[in-house]
């Protein structure tokens, strides 16, 4: 698509966007509708399935609302021109012709730029980190500028703690064009800062939290609940819409996937949630608390749900695999850490290049990345997306066959000190998936081309 049609696209999208009153869903239902006819043909059914949504007897009716009508203005405006219409439709294109061409754009970039944080969590990687060893605000600004040149949706920020970064704010407001996720601990989320999230209008925060109040204080530290409560207050009060992310142990699955909880939530003003199973990472993993399979799958079961009866869109990020075809770690996303390493996942602690010496594009298309896209799907069985978990041979292939590093100094102890016990888990977790795949995998394949 040429860059005057791309540029007529946006500034129509936009002029139909700015006209959206506070109080309605029909104008954003007429917004929708004209990107549908604007949109390539590939995406006209995803909007065809938006607009759908946007009815009044739909949840996702109601999920709308929240995040649009009921939300303040500068988060309105943002989320529309720089999350739908820049990300989901301009960005989408320039995805699509990047891959054409044979070169590979994430959908979302996740840069950790400090691993420092106020909090000593139990298990947590981020630890022991000195300010000198953050990324520096020129590094984050050129990342996110080829990011938005190359088709990158959005950006997530995460750490340790991104608010201990003293640059964030100066980088949300320099892109101004672009829309953030931040994953935060919640604790530093005063006030001040909760009008300073409003005034910009392109960042939603996510806090996290194990469960209960004794949960999280166990794990977090003491008074930790009470501040993340209240950091949901300030967001509350100031009409900005946020997430909670949970991760999820043998200790707190069935706190965390009760009603009440994710009641609670609500209430609170949540307007999604995050439900990561615990991964053996960091120096001190402990594999006692990973969810066994059948947990796993009673938290797949619940996550959908609630999704069919509360407006508060969920999301299992291992349940929820199938819907995008299995891991998309180094082809959907990537994650950049605090030295610059350039990693397939948060969760998977190994690298071939840094971007402090090689431009974003260049880090997709490195050799490891294209090994890991030639693999996956890593199983047929969509419900076992993960090649540290649920595949680990093909890690341990990838340690093997291509040029990479652990960039934590632990990562190697998972693939080869606790080999049997990690094969052992995914054999289980094989087995009890096995029928259930068998069962659901129909209404996850895609229809065939005409």
């Amino acid at each position: 698509m040429s860059e005057i049609n791309l540029i007529a696209k946006k500034k129509t999208l936009q002029i139909i966007s700015s006209v959206i009153p506070n109080n309605s869903i029909k104008q954003l239902r007429n917004m929708i509708s004209l990107a549908q006819v604007l949109a390539p043909k590939k995406d006209k059914q995803f909007f065809k399935n938006v607009k759908k949504n946007l009815y009044e007897d739909s949840i996702y009716h109601q999920l709308y609302k929240r995040a649009l009508v009921d939300s303040n203005s500068n988060f309105k405006r943002k989320f529309l021109d720089n999350f739908l219409i820049n990300g989901a439709v301009i960005n989408q294109s320039k995805r699509r012709e990047a891959h054409q061409n044979g070169n590979a754009v994430p959908t979302v970039v996740l840069i950790s730029p400090t691993m420092r944080c106020n909090l000593s969590c139990a298990g947590c990687y981020a630890n022991n980190y000195s300010r000198k060893e953050d990324l520096d605000f020129d590094t984050v600004d050129r990342i996110i500028e080829e990011g938005k040149d190359m088709g990158v949706a959005f950006f997530t920020f995460l750490g340790g703690e991104p608010l201990v970064w003293s640059r964030i704010f100066d980088i949300l407001e320099k892109h101004n064009d672009a829309f953030f996720f931040m994953f935060t601990n919640g604790t530093m989320l005063d006030d001040k800062v909760g009008k300073k999230i409003a005034e910009l209008g392109n960042l939603y925060p996510i806090l996290s939290l194990e469960g209960t109040e004794d949960e999280t204080n166990q794990r977090r530290g003491k008074d930790t609940y009470k501040k993340v409560m209240a950091a949901m207050d300030v967001l509350k009060k100031n009409k900005i819409p946020f997430g909670y992310s949970v991760t999820v142990t043998r200790k707190n699955i069935y706190t965390v996937t009760e009603d009440d909880f994710f009641k609670m939530m609500f209430e609170k003003g949540a307007l999604n949630g995050w439900y990561f199973i615990y991964m053996p990472i960091g120096a001190d993993f402990d594999l006692s608390l990973m969810p066994t399979a059948e947990e796993r799958v009673h938290l797949k079961e619940r996550i959908q749900y609630i999704r069919s009866t509360m407006p508060l869109l969920v999301v299992d990020f291992w349940g929820d695999a199938p819907f995008v075809g299995g891991c998309i770690a180094g082809s959907k996303y990537i994650h950049i850490n605090h030295k610059g390493d350039v990693e397939p996942c948060i969760f998977n602690h190994f690298s071939e290049v840094n971007i402090k010496n090689t431009t974003l594009k260049e880090a997709m298309n490195c050799n490891y990345f294209k090994e890991i896209r030639k693999r996956q799907p890593y199983s047929e069985n969509l419900y076992l997306p993960c090649m540290l978990i649920d595949s680990p041979h093909v890690s341990r292939d990838l340690f093997n066959c291509c040029n990479i590093h652990s960039t934590d100094n632990n990562s190697e102890r998972l693939l080869f000190e606790v080999k049997d016990e990690i094969d052992d888990y995914s054999k289980r977790v094989t087995a009890v998936y096995e029928n259930i795949w068998a069962a659901e995998k129909e209404k996850f394949k895609k229809p065939v081309k005409e």
